[in-house]
This record gives C-alpha cells, sequence and structure tokens, in this order.
C-alpha cells in the first residue's frame, strides 16, 4: 500500500478539484437515495388514500420532481466534474514519470526496455484512475450517505439503524478488505502481463525487419499468444474475486433490508411509523447499497493499481547517477575542452579492478577548432563523446570548459554549450519546422532557413511544396537518409552551443553524401568547436586535427589524405 504514496503529493496539488467531485458525487447519491424513499412513500401513500386513506399528494409530488431534477444536474456534473479531476491528476503523474526519467542517464535507461517505459508512461497511470474514481470517492460518499441515512432511520427504528449500520461496515469496509487482499496477486499479474503485452508489441513493431528476415513470424506470435493467455487467466482471476465481492455485497443489503422489515413491522403496528413512510425507508435502505458498487469494482482493481504505483515509484524514486553540486560554478560561454587524465569504467563499484575503457586520456581542443576521434570498434571513441557531453562522469580526471570542471557547474548549464549529432539522431513524427525548433525553440522563420542552408539543405525544403511545414514522416520516412541527416544537423546548428559533437553522422550514407556532408562541415560549424568520432575517410580540410584512440589513450595521429581508420 506504500507505494499509493506516491499519489499524495498529485492530489494534494488537485484538492479543490477532488473536493468539488466528491461533492458532487454526493448531491448525486443523496438525491438518489432521497428520490428512490420519496418515491416509495408517495406511491404507498397514494395506494392507500385510493382505499379510503387520506394522504397529501402534493408534497411528495413536488419532492420527486425536485429531486430527479437534481440528481440529473449532479449526476452531470459528478461526471465531468470527477473525470476531469482524474484526467488532471493522470497528467500531472504522468508529468511527473516523464520528468523522472529525463533526469536519468543514458546507462541507467538502458536497463529498461522501451516497451516497458511506455507501458510505465501509459498503461501504469491510466491504471491509477481506479483509486479515486471507484475507491475513495465512493468510499466517502458511502460513508457520509449512510451516516445520514443510518441517523434518520434511528429517528424510527433504531433497532434497524444499527442493523443498517453493520451492514453498511462489511459492504463498505471488510468486503473491500478482503477484496483487496484476494485480488493483489492477480491484479499485479494482470498489470505485469499487460506491461509485457505492449513492450512485446513495441518490440515485434521495431524488430519487424529482422524477423521477417530470420523467419521468426512463428516464435513471435507463439511468445505473444503466450503473454495474452497469461493476461486473460489474471483478468479472469481478478473476474471471480469481483464476483465474490458482488454477492457478499447482494448478502449484506438483503440483511439490512429484513432487518428493517423485521424491526419495521413492529414499530409499524405500535403506531411509531406510517406505512408510507416504512416503504420510503425500504427504498432509500436498498438504494444506498448501490453506492457500494463501485467499491467493489475499484477493490478487484487494486492489485492492478498497487502494481502500477510500485513500478511508477521505481522510476520516479530512482536518483540519477549525476547530481549538480549544491554550490554551481557559472560556465563560460566559449572556451577551451579539456581532457585531464580521465580515467573511466564501467563497473564504478570497484573502478579500480574494472578494465578501464579510458585510462588516462587526455586531450585540449581550443575554441573553434575542429578535431577527429579515430580508432577501432571498442575503443572507446562512444565513451570519451559521452564524458564530454557529461552523460557519465569520470571516476578519474577531469572534464573542463573554459576552465570549468564539468562537476562544478550543473548539467542544464553545460548542455547548453555542448550540442550533439549521433549517428541515429532521431527525426521526431511531425513537421521540418517542429523538429528544427527543437534546437533553438525561440527561433523565427530566417533563423530556420540559415540552419538549413549551412546544412546544405535549404534548396531542397523551398523545393517542396508546404516548405517548413512539409511532414517529416516517422523516423523522416519522408527523406532521404542524406537529407535526414542534415535536417539533424540544421538542428544542432541552431542551438546556441558553442561546441558540437558529431559521432559518426556519417553511419548509413553512401560514398557521394558522405564525402558532401564532410566538406560543407567547415562552413556548416561557423568557427564552432567540433569533435568528430567517425570511421569515415575524412576529406583535405574536414578538420585541424586527427586523434587516434588506443588502449585508453589519445594520441595525435598523422593521416595521410584518404586513409581510413578501420573498424
Amino acid at each position: 500500500m506504500k507505494n499509493l504514496l506516491l499519489l499524495l503529493p498529485v492530489y494534494a496539488r488537485r484538492k479543490s478539484a477532488l473536493l468539488l467531485a466528491l461533492f458532487c458525487a454526493l448531491a448525486t447519491v443523496a438525491a438518489g437515495v432521497g428520490l428512490l424513499g420519496v418515491s416509495g412513500w408517495f406511491l404507498t401513500g397514494a395506494a392507500l388514500a385510493g382505499a379510503g386513506g387520506a394522504f397529501n399528494l402534493f408534497a411528495p409530488s413536488a419532492l420527486v420532481r425536485g429531486l430527479s431534477f437534481l440528481r440529473i444536474v449532479a449526476r452531470y456534473a459528478d461526471r465531468v466534474v470527477g473525470h476531469s479531476a482524474t484526467l488532471r491528476l493522470l497528467a500531472d503523474l504522468r508529468a511527473k514519470v516523464f520528468s523522472a526519467l529525463i533526469r536519468l542517464t543514458p546507462r541507467q535507461l538502458a536497463r529498461y526496455r522501451d516497451g516497458d517505459l511506455v507501458a510505465r508512461m501509459t498503461g501504469d497511470v491510466d491504471a491509477l484512475d481506479t483509486v479515486f474514481l471507484f475507491v475513495l470517492a465512493p468510499l466517502a460518499t458511502a460513508v457520509l450517505a449512510g451516516a445520514v441515512l443510518t441517523a434518520v432511520l434511528g429517528l424510527w427504528v433504531p433497532a434497524a439503524a444499527l442493523a443498517l449500520a453493520l451492514a453498511l461496515l462489511v459492504a463498505c469496509v471488510l468486503v473491500p478488505l478482503w477484496l483487496l487482499r484476494a485480488a493483489r496477486k492477480p491484479g499485479a499479474a494482470a498489470q505485469e502481463s499487460a506491461a509485457g503485452l505492449r513492450a512485446a508489441t513495441l518490440d515485434a513493431v521495431d524488430g519487424h525487419a529482422d524477423m521477417v528476415a530470420l523467419h521468426a513470424q512463428a516464435q513471435t506470435a507463439a511468445h505473444f499468444e503466450r503473454l495474452c493467455e497469461a493476461s486473460a487467466l489474471a483478468r479472469r482471476s481478478q473476474a471471480r474475486v469481483a464476483a465474490r465481492g458482488q454477492f457478499f455485497l447482494q448478502a449484506a443489503a438483503g440483511a439490512a433490508v429484513l432487518a428493517l422489515l423485521w424491526f419495521g413491522l413492529d414499530t409499524l403496528e405500535s403506531g411509531r411509523i406510517e406505512g408510507p413512510a416504512l416503504a420510503g425507508l425500504l427504498l432509500a435502505v436498498i438504494g444506498i447499497f448501490e453506492v457500494a458498487g463501485p467499491i467493489m469494482r475499484g477493490a478487484s482493481r487494486m492489485g492492478s493499481a498497487i502494481s502500477a504505483a510500485g513500478r511508477i515509484r521505481e522510476v520516479t524514486q530512482s536518483e540519477p547517477d549525476m547530481q549538480d553540486p549544491p554550490a554551481p560554478r557559472a560556465l563560460p560561454d566559449t572556451g577551451a575542452l579539456e581532457l585531464d587524465g580521465v580515467r573511466f569504467a564501467y563497473s564504478p563499484r570497484d573502478a579500480a579492478a574494472s578494465p578501464a575503457v579510458l585510462d588516462g586520456a587526455s586531450l585540449r581542443v581550443e575554441s573553434g577548432e575542429r578535431i577527429a576521434i579515430l580508432g577501432p570498434s571498442g575503443a572507446g571513441k562512444s565513451t570519451l563523446l559521452h564524458l564530454l557531453l557529461r552523460l557519465e562522469d569520470p571516476q578519474a580526471g577531469q572534464v573542463r570548459f573554459g576552465g570549468c570542471d564539468a562537476r562544478d557547474c550543473t548539467q542544464a548549464d553545460w548542455h547548453r554549450r555542448i550540442a550533439l549529432l549521433s549517428q541515429d539522431a532521431p527525426v521526431f513524427l511531425g513537421t521540418l519546422r517542429t523538429n528544427l525548433l527543437i534546437g533553438d525553440p525561440e527561433a523565427d522563420d530566417a533563423a530556420l532557413w540559415r540552419a538549413l542552408d549551412a546544412a546544405r539543405l535549404g534548396d531542397f525544403v523551398r523545393g517542396l511544396p508546404e516548405g517548413l511545414d512539409t511532414w517529416a514522416g516517422e523516423t523522416g520516412s519522408q527523406l532521404s537518409a542524406g537529407q535526414a541527416r542534415r535536417l539533424c544537423l540544421a538542428r544542432v546548428l541552431l542551438s546556441p552551443a558553442a561546441v558540437i559533437v558529431l559521432d559518426e553522422p556519417t553511419a548509413g550514407l553512401d560514398g557521394e553524401a558522405e564525402a558532401a556532408f564532410f566538406s560543407d562541415l567547415a562552413g556548416a560549424v561557423r568557427g564552432r568547436t567540433v569533435v568528430l568520432a567517425t570511421h569515415a575517410v575524412l576529406p583535405p580540410g574536414a578538420v585541424d586535427r586527427r586523434y587516434i584512440l588506443r588502449a585508453g589513450r589519445l594520441h595525435e595521429y598523422e593521416l595521410s589524405s584518404g586513409t581510413a581508420i578501420l573498424a
């Protein structure tokens, strides 16, 4: 249950909306129960009046009309306000999960499957609507409305009022607690299987080409079928538990009605209550137990909600590997980028004994200089770039910009100075404009065109019917590989970063597109510092200096024009 505590700050932020939703729910229940009671009183009284008794029809008929109208309005308000408040709660919680995720380092995120992260952001968050809509709001309404009805019943039939209170205690507290315990395991299994289905679906879509090439469709379909069977089994277990809860609810309601009949008839015979009033109370008692129905459904789903809350809590309480210092230093706008005696291993808990990817690596790149980092695959080029970008911190040595150690400034300040163009830089679903504005959300059209021209993509975009508003397609499907890479370069050029880091920027391009990319690089970056990691053949003038990464250290390397470093 402690996993649900993560909802408290979110609920506190929306307390006004939740209280209004609770008030609307209470008004709906009060109008509904009151309508049943008054209708029973009215119909019984009218029947007795037809048999020769006296009965004032005007008061109950007016109450029936008034309560009917109130119930309609309150029900509508309850639906609108309650669901609006719940959706805002889920939106706040989803934003909280996303904020927690983007604080984590790439190595921390790599512990999760992409599909699992999507499941936590969507299915797990959605599962928590049960807590307010089907548990907290109905429970509070049942307690308040039940207390009022018990007090009213106590004025005429005190013994029946006690029986009603006990029946409500069973229906609204004891049975839900039992349901909560009984449904916990099947609920957790249902949530885990749903997350597995989402992850498997995304994996199958992303890896469809490889799956077809390897003739793995049958194995994938069989795995998916097993996941579906597990999900169905868990859902059936939940449904059986919920059905038992409904049985106990009906038993409690029946017991309360029988108790009222038993004690009410004695009261009727003694003349302390009239027949129409007793009939009205009977229908009101039946109506009050309708409030407990959502509690049963909610309690049977709480296993899923608790499991979902635990999966979300795992993300939101994960501390990032890197923290900002308590008193950060201001980072200069420009300056030299340096590595000084850097050592890094991928097992930081035992870094001294672990094989080091980088061991004593040192480098100084002056402002405006362009350098290339060469080396075979696995030499540590990507690790070095991660350190420059401060996606990782070294176990020894320093990474400095303008003389300031990366660990002495805020991560946000550091990332504003250094931009990345990776080998798998994404083109996001949207227009060319929305993709470019990621680099600088405040950029105007003139700045967008300057960046596109610098990346040698301006003429192509001008020739498109929609121009900047052309749809790029998912993963840039409407662009060629070279055009997509130049679009990503233009996005990086829009950023105010003083240093541009390029990680295999021409991977996947043909020779002509690769040569054109490097030939245009110097003019595109316009005097910014460039750190390039590549296996490609670099044309003359593409960079000022070349380094080779070998045995964890950087060595300045003279390459004849047209010579490549082989992986």
